[in-house]
């Protein structure tokens, strides 16, 4: 079970957006991010890239190069990673990766994609999830720190799709399209328990949500965030950070179940926000 470490639960670190350049590196820095980066050996940078779809919908590549850059000057020791699994039956991730600029990211940066759907798997078991007493999750997912790279969206089903609900990018359809009109289609049956359980297998280390635009009713169609948000935010605690979340999207936490379920088990919802400057 992954949980945020006493020290970190419950806070969120936030920069006003003024372009990613002058707005990412503060913001890391702020979260002491390349001190917990000592000793590790590989990153997997997971954005959400559901489907091939422009940002908002997706995270711009824009916030992932200087995520990869800040990286690569601060933790020189590790081999980053650029890894997703889209949901669409009509093509593949490798696909997306081509639509949306990261494959020309990832000859640019040297850095290397990876397409979670076709990833080799894990099964764990946990007798404690309800929904998934059982589970298969690509095991690169376990030998790497996960950082998660969401957008800020409202989720027609799960209410908000923010760093909890990116983690279903990693499942593998083999094992949960289902007959289903999505190459994960089984997690729509139960969403909030099934986002809960995935978590308690695997949640990420540390998150940067993009919250410069946000998606204010849905998470593939309907209008954006008016004014723009025009936010980022970071940490180490995914329940804080989908907290901080569904505030920036007028929703309260608690009406989110799979927020409720998580709270005080994977992190603390009720966050205390500490804002950063350029």
């Amino acid at each position: 079970m992954q949980s945020a470490k006493n020290s970190e639960k419950g806070t969120v670190f936030s920069i006003e957006f003024t372009g990613w350049e002058k707005s990412v590196p503060p913001l890391l820095d702020r979260s002491a991010l390349p001190e917990h980066l000592v000793g590790k050996t590989q990153i997997l940078i997971k954005p959400n890239l559901v489907e091939s779809l422009q940002p908002p919908i997706t995270t711009p590549v824009g916030i992932i190069k200087v995520l990869v850059d800040y990286l690569t000057q601060k933790a020189p020791h590790c081999e980053i990673i650029i890894g997703e699994g889209c949901g669409s039956l009509e093509y593949d991730t490798w696909r997306v990766f081509d639509d949306l600029g990261y494959t020309d990211l990832s000859r640019e940066a040297n850095v290397s994609l990876v397409d979670l759907n076709e990833e080799k798997c894990l099964c764990l078991k946990n007798s404690d999830c309800k929904r998934f007493p059982s589970i298969y999750l690509p095991e690169i997912l376990f030998d790497s720190f996960l950082l998660s790279v969401p957008v800020l969206k409202a989720h027609s089903l799960a209410g908000v799709t923010l760093t909890m609900k990116n983690m279903m990018g990693a499942a593998p359809p083999r094992h949960y399209q289902q007959g289903g009109h999505w190459k994960k289609a089984s997690f729509h049956t139960g969403v909030h328990e099934a986002v809960y359980d995935l978590n308690r297998y695997r949640a990420a280390d540390f998150t940067l949500l993009d919250a410069t635009i946000g998606m204010a009713e849905a998470h593939l169609w309907g209008p954006t965030c008016s004014p723009p948000v025009n936010k980022l935010a970071a940490g180490f605690d995914p329940v804080a950070l989908d907290a901080y979340g569904c505030h920036l999207l007028g929703k309260r936490w608690s009406n989110i179940a799979h927020l409720r379920y998580a709270d005080g088990i994977l992190g603390s919802a009720e966050y205390k926000e500490i804002r950063c400057t350029p």
